[in-house]
């Protein structure tokens, strides 16, 4: 089983790549094996909504970091995403990245359109974070959502999301002893649902 974790944070070291350490060290002692990407280190164009990709089956509007990934998200048996909050929502990187799996879309020709998913060519797992300052979970905004309900219909399970509050200082997240056993267990739900444990 293959995990491939994305940081959407615009810092390669901050609090969301060590919550996401923490879920793939999960992944890893239950058997995956897991690669992770930081968001910080590629461009992504956002979206442009040329339909290109419709006839391409890939994105050919951009040469970019999507370019690099799209290969890693088909090889993958499971996501995990997360990111920090910025202004009640995900990051820009993340926003971008998540628009750009459209790319993996068939359409019909008829109004309003069905769809189908590439990535729903086997069973896809996946587990989402979301990282906010303040004490509030509504304060969270929809960051979780953003996160996970474009990976259902593309054909993922979202098997857990986590929502970590009180953190704001870089790498405060270390810190959280009941976070990161919280993140851990996370890792090891991802490829339990893949045994039916």
């Amino acid at each position: 089983m293959k995990v491939l974790g994305i940081s959407g944070s615009p810092r390669a070291r901050g609090n969301t790549a060590r919550l996401l350490a923490e879920i793939l060290r999960g992944v890893s002692d239950a058997g995956g094996e897991t690669s992770a990407v930081s968001l910080s280190g590629y461009t992504i164009e956002g979206c442009r909504g040329c339909e290109r990709c419709r006839r391409d089956l890939t994105c050919t509007r951009f040469n970019d970091g999507m370019t690099l990934l799209y290969p890693r998200i088909i090889d993958a048996d499971a996501l995990v995403l997360g990111s920090p909050v910025y202004h009640y929502n995900v990051t820009s990187q993340m926003k971008a990245f998540i628009d750009r799996l459209y790319a993996f879309y068939d359409f019909t020709d008829e109004r309003p359109r069905g769809y189908s998913s590439r990535l729903a060519d086997r069973e896809r797992k996946a587990v989402v974070f979301a990282i906010g300052e303040q004490a509030d979970p509504a304060d969270l905004g929809v960051a979780l959502e953003a996160l996970s309900l474009p990976l259902r219909p593309l054909g993922y399970e979202v098997v857990a999301e986590l929502p970590v509050l009180n953190c704001f200082e870089p790498g405060i997240v270390g810190e959280k002893r009941e976070v990161l056993e919280s993140a851990y267990r996370c890792g090891q739900a991802l490829v339990a649902a893949f045994s039916g444990a």
